[in-house]
């Protein structure tokens, strides 16, 4: 962790903030405005509690018992039991990042003071963040309504000392941890069990890293196609900025740009090799207009995510300045659950025109050798890490089925509704997981293709990319386990595709 103290403020946070954040690891602290705030929304209900009326989530059961009133004596053992009983993610943990990406939104909703929740709960989330305890969360369990319950409950569970939590990047049980720091469970007021399950802060917080990761490989594969297209001695013409001058799609410019950017000062479309009819196969010509549209997918979900992740998610609300306690459906993750799963399909076509890309390169066409190897028939050469993309082009093309389009009703038909945003998040991280090994495999193709394109000359900001690969993954001269090499290029992508966005518009 940085010794850097970030306050979390009224301010809006870019999707970059909250990544940072997530990724740096600073100290955490609220605003004196926020702080007053939160307290505000608790002394409301403190105020309200025993009141004879139907309280939601205060004096009620939840879902569909929410007319079964609670005696004032069992209102903190209702909040307890919430948290237990909902409790029920199952398979593999989230990574750490996304746990505190969650633990980050959750905070953002807080923040407006209209969930009630004191600032003994909120303090301790803080203190588990600073501490470097981070609750775990089990991946499988939202239907992305009524809140991402059963995750947000894991995420929940350390407050009341239950639950497990990563400490020093191992998986341990929170209750010694706790012990240790000298940290009593708390024990729950009315309604903060249900502040801290309801809402899509998990599935907000997938979003946000998937949304990160999205822009950065979108940028990435305008750096690898570029490669690609000058080791295939494209023609000039489908990059040229007159010819993107009109079309009324500003991405697709965007993307030729970034073209002529990598191959300014290439031969690539002087060559012997080169169509004549400069009608090259539409994997390479048609990149600015595939990209283009795999970035106006991308802007969509990263204005809807953002929009999400700075919004108060959560029922009830608590309005104090009103004497209102206000009860609605800010708990529903339809306009997540459809940006995540439109950009699944997006994602999913980019790793699809980049397998096409790598296809053509191993074809034997433009004076370049079958698969890419010195002597084909002897050695197979890059023939099958076209396979394994092949491989995962297949899974990402099912994976990108919406989830969004079913709902299953819940909680005896009360929750009649729900987004399936849960299934959406976890969907779209294996895509982009396999959007990096397809661009990989591409981009060990088109190295070995500039290699055997020996009348290349490559232009300077490629040539940087392709030096840089190459210190990573050799030159294939005769076969050997390509497994090793795929592995090699994916980290490579993964590690150098923030530098490469940051590089390109």
């Amino acid at each position: 962790m940085t010794t850097e103290t970030v306050e979390i403020t009224f301010a809006d946070h870019t999707l970059e903030d909250l990544h940072e954040i997530a990724t740096a690891r600073p100290r955490l602290a609220l605003a004196a405005d926020v702080a007053e705030k939160i307290a505000e929304g608790a002394r409301y209900i403190e105020k309200i509690q025993f009141q004879d009326r139907h309280i939601y989530g205060v004096n009620t059961g939840f879902g569909s018992l929410c007319e079964t009133r609670i005696d004032p004596s069992a209102m903190s053992a209702l909040q307890h039991k919430h948290l237990v009983s909902h409790a029920c993610g199952i398979g593999e943990v989230v990574p750490e990042r996304i746990s505190r990406l969650a633990m980050l939104v959750k905070l953002l909703t807080f923040r407006a003071g209209y969930c009630g929740i004191s600032l003994d709960v909120v303090g301790r989330l803080l203190d588990l963040w600073n501490a470097g305890v981070i609750p775990a969360i089990p991946q499988k369990g939202s239907v992305g309504a009524s809140g991402d319950l059963a995750p947000l409950a894991h995420l929940a569970l350390p407050v009341i000392g239950l639950g497990r939590v990563y400490r020093d990047g191992e998986l341990v049980d929170a209750a010694p941890v706790l012990a240790e720091l000298g940290w009593k469970p708390i024990t729950l007021r009315p309604k903060e069990g249900l502040a801290l399950t309801n809402g899509v802060q998990y599935i907000n917080a997938i979003a946000a890293d998937c949304v990160v990761r999205a822009g950065r490989l979108v940028r990435t594969a305008d750096v690898v196609a570029a490669l690609s297209l000058q080791a295939f001695s494209c023609a000039e013409t489908f990059y040229e900025r007159i010819l993107h001058e009109t079309s009324r799609h500003p991405e697709r410019g965007v993307v030729a740009a970034n073209l002529r950017t990598m191959v300014e000062g290439s031969n690539h479309f002087t060559l012997p090799g080169s169509n004549v009819a400069k009608e090259d196969p539409y994997s390479f010509r048609c990149v600015p207009q595939v990209h283009g549209a795999v970035r106006q997918t991308y802007g969509f979900a990263r204005t809807i995510v953002e929009r999400e992740c700075n919004s108060v998610s959560d029922n009830p609300l608590f309005f104090p300045e009103h004497d209102r306690v206000i009860l609605g459906g800010n708990l529903h993750g339809e306009s997540t659950a459809f940006a995540l799963d439109f950009l699944a399909i997006a994602m999913s076509e980019l790793a699809n025109i980049s397998e096409r890309r790598t296809y053509q390169l191993l074809s034997g066409q433009h004076n370049l050798p079958d698969y890419l190897v010195p002597v084909p028939g002897l050695d197979s050469g890059l023939m099958i890490p076209q396979y394994t993309s092949a491989a995962l082009v297949n899974e990402n093309k099912v994976l990108c089925t919406p989830a969004s389009v079913d709902t299953i009703p819940t909680c005896q038909l009360q929750e009649d509704h729900v987004s399936m945003g849960g299934t959406s998040a976890y969907k779209l991280m294996q895509i982009l997981d396999n959007c990096e090994y397809v661009l990989g495999i591409e981009l060990i193709t088109a190295a070995q293709a500039v290699d055997l394109n020996k009348e290349l000359r490559l232009g300077p900001a490629s040539q940087r990319v392709y030096d840089e690969f190459r210190s990573v993954v050799p030159f294939l001269d005769v076969d050997r386990q390509q497994s090793l090499d795929i592995e090699a290029a994916r980290t490579h992508v993964r590690a150098q595709s923030p530098a490469w966005a940051a590089g390109l518009a």
